[in-house]
């Protein structure tokens, strides 16, 4: 077995990397070190997120830096503030027992003046967004004469997002003599354009495109009728009590709205995404690195460089066009030898997307039904009794309040005790749960039929497209007030400041009483029965009816030599009459 010694790293580094609990290198760690301990030659590696990457160039790297020198020696470029923060900490955690070694990050969001201090102070390893870092070459702070070594981490992401000028601007101001590290999860033609730019001769090492983790990793995947997605994200969500994970959306907005529901429906969740002050972004990451939060939304940019231990699950809310992106995602859980789940939720359209991941990513989608609202409250019930049965009970804390507790209680039983309890702790789920239907594909094509009209009212509501409601929230909201998924609603007409919608004629006095009591992105809802009609967006057009002659006639020149004849013959028509 290859250990951390044979593959030339010094005892400092060895004392530290052990302590964090590597024993062997990774795959990738095996092929870099060796080579960039041993040449200068530069180095192209393809490797996904979580394949320990930031330890193949980083251990290398602070063996060879001259701590005599407080210049700047290595220098790692990266797309994100996060990413940066964790390669810093990574590396100061690496170099621990090594003395007179200074590490500085600087990226943006934050004051520049603290990171100029830091660099004055003489650090001699720089980690930076290409944004920060060439504002600090530009005020002559950073100074990159003596660099001999650079590293460009997610260099695909980074050209993806639009740092080329950036990118180029600092490599120009290093020294045609450095060894050049790129790290990439793709070879893109960006990518290699850049590689042919500023390397030359490189070494080319690559892992397999599957995470390491994939193999830790289940693949379920949950088929469901789009207008039902959010409500399969919430049963998901209930049925896994103890789930730790991250969401991943398609667009910012809709990773507010989710985030939005859920935190309004009491789950413990947050968002990030391109709409937060960078201070309220690291407060969302903190909660979430600490397990304060349970799960977090985020669209794949604002998860770039996201780096988070102990993922039990990964959720696709929305499922990415490129079966990499999946893979990518997919990886962040499964990780150290533990079990993870990567959870696809998609619809009937989204059969091509399923088959070109497992085909591509060498995985198979095992197909689940959504949970039901009776296994949902008998999982969560069973967690909550594991839980009370295996909590430390402090005698000396509660024995000044268990006189009073037990005077409060005495006049229940054992049986009434229990129920009680359950029902304190319980409530939400079973009034949530206890009328609900399954929401599989069998029962929405038997539930898709046509309602009968006649038992149907139309209800005007005073929010509309400018206010940012769905079908979906619509939808929500209804069963929410009414407290059950059973409801049949048919057509809805979302306008510009108001929405129609039709509804079962048995609910109209329960939905007016509970309605107007909802507040909806910070508008009072009014609901009132309206006699409009709900609009047909999409009209099937009514085939023409030809005429058996014109048929006829039409059939005569059914072909390219039969057509080719007709044109001749109109062209003479026409010769004829002009004379």
């Amino acid at each position: 077995m290859v250990d951390f010694k044979k593959i030339g790293l010094n005892n400092e580094l060895i004392k530290s990397v052990e302590e964090l609990g590597f024993k062997t290198p990774t795959p990738i760690q095996k092929k870099c070190i060796p080579h960039l301990l041993e040449n200068k030659k530069d180095l192209i590696a393809l490797s996904q997120t979580g394949t320990g990457k930031t330890a193949a160039f980083g251990l290398p790297s602070i063996q060879q830096i001259d701590y005599k020198l407080k210049q700047v020696q290595l220098i790692v470029l990266c797309p994100t503030r996060e990413l940066c923060i964790q390669i810093s900490k990574d590396l100061i955690l690496y170099s621990k027992y090594i003395k007179n070694i200074q590490v500085v990050s600087v990226y943006g969001g934050v004051s520049i003046e603290n990171q100029i201090k830091s660099i004055k102070k003489g650090a001699q390893i720089i980690i930076g967004t290409p944004g920060r870092t060439k504002d600090l070459i530009k005020r002559k702070v950073l100074k990159l004469n003596v660099v001999d070594r650079v590293v460009l981490d997610e260099a695909d992401e980074m050209l993806s997002m639009g740092f080329k000028d950036d990118l180029d601007f600092i490599l120009d101001k290093t020294s045609k003599k450095r060894q050049t590290m790129l790290f990439s999860a793709t070879m893109s033609k960006e990518v290699l354009s850049i590689s042919k730019k500023y390397m030359k001769g490189a070494k080319e090492i690559s892992v397999s495109k599957i995470n390491s983790g994939a193999k830790n990793v289940e693949h379920h995947i949950y088929n469901i009728n789009s207008k039902f997605k959010y409500e399969a994200l919430k049963r998901i969500s209930d049925y896994n009590p103890n789930i730790y994970g991250i969401i991943f959306c398609r667009t910012r907005r809709e990773t507010k709205d989710i985030a939005n529901k859920f935190i309004n429906e009491g789950y413990n969740a947050d968002a990030i995404h391109g709409d937060l002050s960078q201070n309220q972004r690291d407060d969302v990451m903190s909660r979430f690195r600490d397990k304060s939060l349970q799960l977090l939304i985020a669209t794949d940019v604002a998860a770039r460089g996201l780096d988070v231990d102990d993922l039990t699950h990964i959720i696709n809310y929305s499922l990415p066009d490129d079966p990499e992106v999946y893979v990518h995602r997919s990886g962040r859980t499964g990780r150290a030898g533990k079990h993870g789940i990567s959870i696809a939720i998609a619809n009937s359209r989204e059969g091509r997307k399923i088959k070109l991941i497992e085909n591509k990513s060498q995985i198979k989608f095992i197909r689940k039904d959504i949970p039901s609202g009776k296994f949902i409250c008998s999982k969560q019930l069973l967690n909550l009794i594991e839980k009370i049965k295996n909590v430390e009970v402090d005698e000396k804390q509660i024995e000044p309040f268990l006189n009073d507790i037990y005077k409060k209680l005495e006049k229940l039983n054992r049986e009434e005790l229990i129920k009680h309890f359950v029902s304190a702790e319980f409530n939400r789920f079973l009034d949530y749960y206890k009328d609900s239907k399954d929401i599989n594909n069998k029962f929405l094509n038997n539930n898709d039929k046509k309602f009968n009209k006649k038992t149907f009212l139309n209800f005007s509501l005073n929010v509309g497209r400018k206010h940012g409601i769905s079908p979906v929230e619509l939808i929500s909201i209804i069963n929410r007030v009414l407290k059950s998924n059973e409801i049949k609603i048919g057509g809805i007409d979302i306008r510009e400041s108001y929405t129609v919608f039709e509804i079962d004629s048995k609910v109209k006095s329960d939905l007016i009483n509970n309605f107007n009591k909802i507040n909806y992105n910070d508008v009072n809802l009014k609901l009132n029965e309206t006699k409009e009609i709900i609009e047909k967006k999409f009209s099937k057009r009514k085939k023409k009816k030809i005429s058996p002659f014109k048929k006829k006639r039409n059939n005569r020149f059914n072909n390219k030599d039969s057509n080719k004849a007709f044109t001749r013959r109109k062209k003479k028509k026409r010769k004829k009459n002009r004379f």
